[in-house]
């Protein structure tokens, strides 16, 4: 009679699903969620108090010194404190934007990538079956799905404010549709920079592997890529026959030429980047991606 033994199936490793790696990312990085939630909210709060009682206040402010009708008037050379109210909350929100690439960056380099794998957080993930490749699609995935709505939601205010009241920030004579800053502020390039920040960020701390040094060059890598986009920027489209190429000679119906022109470098930049990042982790850690 031969004995039959069975064997105890054995249970198998199961990998962590989508949702598991978002929850650890939240919960490791609650502190930089935290502080982006406040930034939008600070940034929409402003420009929001801007487009209704700040607008209202500096045009009444305005038409009470008859500026409006073209009166010669030592008061319409400065700004009332209605109108510096208004002039210094819309530029603040729109800095915000401006800062939100830079501040992307260095998080995603410091802290995202070349924290976790300086002190080898990101090689002990690695042995709780998370692939290199998963834990850092991961690492991309999750921070571009919360960047994504929140500068796309200052973004279509802040066109709501421009679109409301550009007559006001021309007769204040402080900001046209070319200025770096409202450029950028006012369409795709608004989310298309910190998408790129991320991936440049991520590449330098795969890269370096070290906090410090990962943060650095990543501010230096986006601040790089923002200024040159800004000096070739005038020539991404053709200007009027007879006119140089400078941003002030191009007519505003060029707006959204130049910038889907723009975004599609800075997408490129960042597809590229991302791109170089799982290639070099593929590189280091072998056969686990």
């Amino acid at each position: 009679m031969t004995a039959v033994t069975s064997e105890a199936p054995v249970a198998a490793l199961r990998s962590p699903g989508p949702r598991g790696l978002f929850l650890a990312m939240l919960r490791v990085h609650r502190t930089a969620l935290w502080f982006w939630l406040g930034l939008v909210a600070v940034a929409t709060g402003a420009l929001l108090w801007a487009l209704g009682p700040g607008a209202d206040a500096a045009w009444a402010e305005y038409r009470g010194w008859e500026c409006h009708r073209g009166i010669p008037n030592p008061g319409c050379d400065l700004p009332g404190p209605a109108m510096l109210r208004y002039e210094t909350v819309a530029t603040l929100a729109t800095g915000l934007l401006s800062m939100v690439p830079v501040l992307t960056a260095a998080w995603a380099g410091g802290a995202l990538i070349g924290r976790e794998l300086e002190d080898g957080t990101a090689q002990l993930a690695w042995t709780q079956s998370v692939t290199p490749a998963r834990w850092l699609a991961a690492k991309l995935a999750v921070p571009a799905l919360l960047l994504v709505p929140g500068t796309l939601a200052v973004t279509l205010v802040h066109r709501a404010l421009w679109s409301a009241h550009s007559d006001l920030a021309r007769a204040m004579g402080w900001h046209a549709w070319h200025d770096d800053s409202i450029f950028e502020a006012n369409g795709t390039l608004a989310t298309a920079h910190p998408l790129a920040a991320l991936a440049l960020g991520v590449l330098s701390g795969v890269l370096l592997r070290r906090a410090l040094p990962a943060l650095g060059v990543a501010v230096l890598a986006v601040s790089s890529m923002i200024w040159e986009l800004d000096e070739l920027r005038p020539h991404l489209w053709p200007t009027p026959p007879g006119t140089p190429s400078l941003m002030h000679e191009h007519p505003a119906s060029h707006f959204w030429p130049l910038q889907l022109m723009e975004t599609g470098i800075v997408l490129t930049v960042a597809a590229l980047a991302a791109a170089t990042a799982f290639l070099v982790l593929r590189r280091r850690t072998g056969a686990a991606v």
